[in-house]
């Protein structure tokens, strides 16, 4: 069993090996399983597509090998790539390629400008590395397809806000300027990056603030910029913004449970991929260990990418202690639009909180981690529609180590599944309305019991309690209810403490005509002792709460829907 990391271009060649099958050489691209966020794509169905992102990256990575027997085919799937981008300068959707091979550009609704990004860098370091080997008239064709993916980035001129899209795009410019002479794109490349560290310089936090997913494609592509950018200054910026990122990962990192504690403002997995284990463990050089070093699946971006974290913060990986964590991660510190984030460590949990966010399937606000045995159990807050998570209901909190206050009120004309692409118009349809913490992970052992407007979950050698002080969401005519929790078994091996707000016939709930809407819980890991009521003051329409400790912390919740 091998003690330290192989060599990666040994694990590039064993992996192109087992994509073998997943090669069409018809179509001259590649097989993947079908799968969609929900947007972008029409396709609502289909066993298998061929990804454009998915044949590039795989086409670079026959190269990245060097072995004679992948070059005609890595060219072959170039080759393809580059006659299904846009060429028409006369078409919003220039410079740009479509998702999948089976759907046109024109049929996607909208299409992705970000695939100027994603195919553009793979073309750049394609050209890099091996252009040298490539026949003159593909290397021809391939550095017009570059042309015209920097001019489409350039027109679409993404902003510091949007992270990973400004620094690939940053990357695809610069070096495709440095690599072709082309100093506008470099210039434009270098510009772009400096906008990015002006804007994250002062709350020293990326917009997508303790992501997972987009901190870990952040590092990645700024390592890349720092591998092969000839420029000192963007090596400089990009250095400066690599250490600032890695410090925010090893700062959050729970070594108790090997997890990323919350809260998190993009997930995807509320329990960390194996892809995100192994860039860890690879980046750690090993300090921070998931898998056996000859069994590591590995991710053919990172070949020659240089992620590496700096030693300073490896240490960090490991060290099992308390740890409090207060950032501000949007708005200005003493303004109104001021949010913030709050994470408490000790060796068997985390626990992570936004003071105010919506509550979005891709927001963790509100999320706990715990050790269960030695694997990890999360329980993570959600507000469902029927099933889905409702990104109208917004969470107002205000945690101290280990306790949270929180609250829960609506957005009238907020989104429905998505905070932009499914506004809704002060209603909606439902038949089922209900607040869950989910409890997922390692359940063995995990019991919860719900006891009328308290509940209690054991996990481990911890426990969580939850106490409803306040549960109200009634239209004009509606008569006060009582809201109790009860204990769900989910598939997936998950459980749901919930407070059902609605289940039923299908029926309209129309915000505007809400008479009061609105939830105050307290939440707290560790503690024998009773939960303590805060005070509650009613003002209109305006629900102030206190809490009990001595800081007396404070939010109101607006008990009618409000618009944005």
């Amino acid at each position: 069993m091998a003690t330290q990391m192989p060599d990666p271009k040994r694990m590039i060649i064993g992996k192109m090996a087992a994509m073998e099958p997943r090669y069409n050489g018809e179509l001259r691209m590649l097989r993947s399983k079908f799968s969609s966020p929900g947007y972008h794509t029409q396709i609502k169905q289909a066993d298998f597509i061929h990804s454009t992102r998915d044949t590039m990256i795989y086409a670079l990575a026959l190269l990245d090998t060097e072995l004679p027997e992948y070059e005609q085919r890595a060219y072959d799937m170039i080759g393809r790539i580059v006659s299904l981008q846009d060429r028409d300068r006369s078409r919003d959707t220039f410079g740009i390629w479509s998702w999948f091979y089976e759907e046109p550009l024109e049929r996607m609704a909208p299409p992705d400008w970000n695939w100027a990004d994603f195919i553009g860098k793979q073309l750049v370091l394609a050209v890099k590395r091996h252009g040298h080997r490539f026949p003159a008239e593909l290397r021809e064709s391939v550095v017009r397809a570059i042309g015209f993916a920097c001019d489409a980035i350039i027109k679409r001129d993404v902003g510091p806000s949007y992270t990973n899209i400004a620094i690939m795009g940053a990357f695809v410019t610069m070096i495709a300027g440095e690599l072709l002479g082309q100093r506008a794109y470099a210039e434009y490349g270098l510009r772009r990056l400096t906008k990015l560290y002006e804007h994250t310089e002062k709350r020293q936090v990326f917009q997508e603030y303790n992501s997972p997913t987009y901190t870990q494609i952040a590092i990645l592509e700024l390592s890349k910029i720092m591998a092969e950018t000839a420029s000192a200054e963007a090596k400089r910026i990009s250095g400066e913004l690599l250490r600032m990122t890695w410090k925010t990962v090893a700062e959050h990192f729970h070594a108790g449970t090997k997890q990323w504690s919350g809260p998190h403002s993009r997930c995807y997995n509320t329990l960390l991929n194996d892809s995100c284990k192994a860039f860890l463990q690879i980046a750690t050089g090993g300090k921070l260990s998931f898998f056996p070093w000859d069994n590591i699946p590995y991710d053919t971006e990172w070949y020659k990418s240089g992620i590496a974290c700096p030693p300073e913060y490896s240490e960090w990986f490991v060290a099992s202690e308390e740890r409090e964590l207060r950032q501000l991660y949007a708005g200005e510190e003493l303004a109104d639009t001021a949010k913030w984030a709050t994470t408490w460590m000790r060796p068997h949990y985390s626990l992570g909180s936004f003071d105010h966010e919506i509550l979005w399937n891709q927001k963790r606000a509100l999320l706990a981690y715990v050790d269960n045995g030695g694997e990890p159990a999360y329980a993570h807050l959600r507000f469902l529609h029927d099933g889905y998570d409702y990104c109208s209901a917004v969470l107002k909190s205000r945690q101290r180590r280990g306790d949270v206050l929180f609250g829960i009120d609506f957005l009238a004309n907020g989104g429905d599944t998505h905070p932009g692409l499914d506004r809704i118009d002060g209603r909606i349809e439902a038949s089922d309305f209900r607040i869950r913490l989910e409890l997922g992970g390692r359940l063995a052992g995990v019991r919860a019991v719900a006891d009328g407007s308290a509940a209690r979950i054991i996990i481990g050698q911890e426990s969580i309690d939850v106490h409803a002080w306040f549960a109200a969401f009634r239209e004009e005519a509606a008569e006060e209810r009582a809201f109790e929790w009860e204990v769900n078994e989910l598939g997936e091996d998950k459980l749901g403490v919930d407070l059902v707000v609605y289940s039923g016939e299908r029926r309209t709930i129309d915000f505007r005509k809400m008479r009061e809407a609105g939830f105050v819980f307290s939440l707290r890991i560790g503690g024998e002792d009773e939960l303590p009521a805060p005070s509650l003051r009613r003002e209109g329409d305006r629900l102030t709460v206190t809490g009990s400790g001595e800081a007396k912390e404070t939010f109101a919740l607006s008990l009618r829907p409000v618009e944005i």
